[in-house]
C-alpha cells in the first residue's frame, strides 16, 4: 500500500514537471543544446594540443552533466519544495493517509528521473552526432555521477530546509548555482582552469565531481579525492537538511 501510494504521487509530481517548459529547458534541454552548439563550430569539433590532443566537447561534457544536475538540485528542487511548504501544502498533507515525507521522496524521485534523462540524452547526443565516445570507465562513471547527484541534491534539500519561501529558495539556489558551475568547469572547462583554481574546483561538489567523471570518461578511476568530497557534501549537507527540514 505504502509503494502504491509513493508511485501515484510521484507519478502526479511527474506530470506537474512536465508541466514546466522553462524547468524541462534549462534542466535537461539546455546541456545537449550546448553541446550541439558548440560541437558544430569547427574549431571546438577538432582536437587541440590545449586539450591534449582531445576536442573541446570532450573536455566540456562532462562540465555539461555537471551543470544540468545543478539546475535541478539547486534551482527546480528547493523552489518546489519551499513553495509546498509556504503553501501549506504539506501541513495539510500530515493529516491524511498521503503523509508528508511521501511528497519529499516523489519530489527527489522526480528530479532524479529527470537528471538520468539528461544525462542520457547528452551521451545519444553527444554519440550520435559528434562521435563523442562513450564512457571508458562504465563503473567508475556511474560511480562518479551518482555521487555528484547526491552531493548537489543534499545542497539543494538544505536549500528547502532553511528558506521560508519558494522566492527564497530560487534567489539562494541562483547564487549558489553560479559558483558551482564555475568550478565544475561550465566557463572553463577544468583542463585549461589554473592550477590553483582546480584545486580549489576538487573540494566543491560538481568541481570533485566534473573531474571525476572526466577520469571515468577516460577510462580512468575517479581520484579518491574527489569521491571523498562528494561523500563529504552528500552527508553533510543530507544531515543538515534533515535536522532542520520544517513541515510548516
Amino acid at each position: 500500500m505504502t509503494m502504491n501510494r509513493l508511485a501515484r504521487i510521484t507519478s502526479v509530481e511527474l506530470r506537474l514537471f512536465l508541466r514546466e517548459p522553462m524547468t524541462i529547458f534549462f534542466g535537461i534541454a539546455l546541456p545537449p543544446l550546448l553541446l550541439v552548439i558548440f560541437g558544430s563550430i569547427p574549431s571546438f569539433a577538432a582536437p587541440s594540443p590545449d586539450f591534449g590532443g582531445e576536442r573541446f566537447i570532450d573536455v566540456y561534457a562532462p562540465a555539461l552533466i555537471a551543470t544540468s544536475l545543478a539546475m535541478l538540485a539547486l534551482s527546480s528542487l528547493p523552489t518546489i519544495l519551499a513553495s509546498y511548504r509556504e503553501k501549506g501544502v504539506l501541513r495539510r498533507l500530515a493529516t491524511t493517509p498521503v503523509r508528508p515525507g511521501f511528497l519529499l521522496t516523489a519530489q527527489v524521485v522526480s528530479h532524479l528521473l529527470m537528471a538520468l534523462v539528461s544525462v542520457a540524452l547528452l551521451l545519444v547526443v553527444g554519440a550520435t552526432a559528434f562521435d563523442l565516445p562513450l564512457p571508458a570507465n562504465a563503473l567508475g562513471f556511474a560511480i562518479a555521477v551518482v555521487l555528484a547527484t547526491t552531493s548537489v541534491f543534499a545542497i539543494g534539500l538544505l536549500i528547502a530546509a532553511l528558506a521560508r519561501t519558494g522566492r527564497l529558495a530560487s534567489g539562494i539556489g541562483s547564487l549558489l548555482f553560479f559558483p558551482v558551475a564555475f568550478l565544475a568547469g561550465l566557463w572553463t572547462p577544468g583542463p585549461v582552469m589554473p592550477e590553483f583554481l582546480r584545486g580549489i574546483a576538487s573540494f566543491s561538489p560538481l568541481g570533485a565531481g566534473s573531474q571525476a567523471i572526466k577520469d571515468a570518461w577516460s577510462g580512468a578511476w575517479p581520484q579518491p579525492l574527489h569521491l571523498l568530497v562528494m561523500l563529504g557534501f552528500t552527508a553533510l549537507a543530507g544531515l543538515a537538511a534533515a535536522r532542520w527540514f520544517r513541515w510548516e
